[in-house]
């Protein structure tokens, strides 16, 4: 394995080794992580894992789940296995191949993935793992969308975090896996700034209108994180839109 560096998440509360060089995990994995509605004892699958960041939030925040991630890079799935058991997370386990094809055993409550979503036509990192992790092929959001779907329950979520370029195409691929009433919550920059990052959430059978979020801003005029960044990124606390807690009802439709 190439050597591995080593940090922390949620302000220690998860630990974390990935590669020191090439493709690394930023705040995405941990605010995707934040979005998603899970409860305790539920079950949690994860799509292109990498280091197991985002599945290793999941857990700290909420007790006693279990869950599977799913990562094609034989070498990035073995740290997250790593990950896994250095956080104490026997629960957690990891598969590794094609998210398209492979099996994980049993109904998962919600599906999370960080999909790459830059266009495969813009100029290639010269770091093939970087590369293979940013750029996105026409129709993978489809092909990532209803192989996350099909392990989901019926009313189970799907959470994904995309570049705001990529929103029309990623609800176009929920609609088509079969997850409707979307949610679009923008990650501001700053105050005043477009957002270049946005959560997107959909429900397997949901049926309701598609909501726009008044979504989160991350820093304040500066550098420094706003309080309510901060809350998320370093205190371990959930994203709340307003969407339905599992297993209830869609604001705007009836059961």
């Amino acid at each position: 394995m190439s050597e591995a560096g080593f940090d922390t998440l949620l302000a220690g509360r998860v630990r974390h080794r990935q590669r020191a060089h090439g493709h690394r995990s930023g705040i995405e994995p941990v605010l995707l992580a934040a979005f998603v509605p899970a409860r305790p004892g539920e079950r949690v699958l994860e799509g292109g894992t990498g280091s197991g960041a985002g599945l290793l939030c999941v857990a700290a925040r909420v007790p006693c789940i279990t869950g599977c991630a799913i990562e094609l890079d034989p070498e990035l799935a073995s740290l997250a296995a790593e990950n896994f058991a250095l956080n104490d997370c026997p629960g957690l386990q990891v598969l590794q191949g094609d998210l398209t094809r492979i099996m994980p055993q049993g109904v998962f409550d919600h599906a999370m993935a960080n999909p790459p979503w830059h266009d495969a036509a813009a100029t290639q990192s010269p770091d093939p793992g970087r590369a293979l992790a940013r750029k996105a092929p026409a129709d993978l959001f489809t092909l990532w969308a209803q192989s996350l779907a099909r392990h989901l329950r019926h009313r189970g979520t799907l959470s994904i975090i995309v570049g705001a370029g990529a929103v029309s195409a990623c609800l176009a691929a929920f609609t088509e896996a079969g997850c409707g009433s979307h949610v679009i919550f923008p990650l501001w920059p700053r105050p005043g700034r477009p957002a270049k990052l946005v959560l997107l959430q959909a429900v397997r059978g949901g049926r309701g209108p598609t909501r726009m979020e008044p979504g989160l801003v991350l820093h304040a005029e500066g550098s420094a994180y706003t309080s309510a960044a901060e809350d998320v990124l370093r205190g371990a606390q959930p994203l709340r839109p307003r969407t339905f807690p599992s297993g209830g009802p869609v604001p705007g439709e009836t059961s």
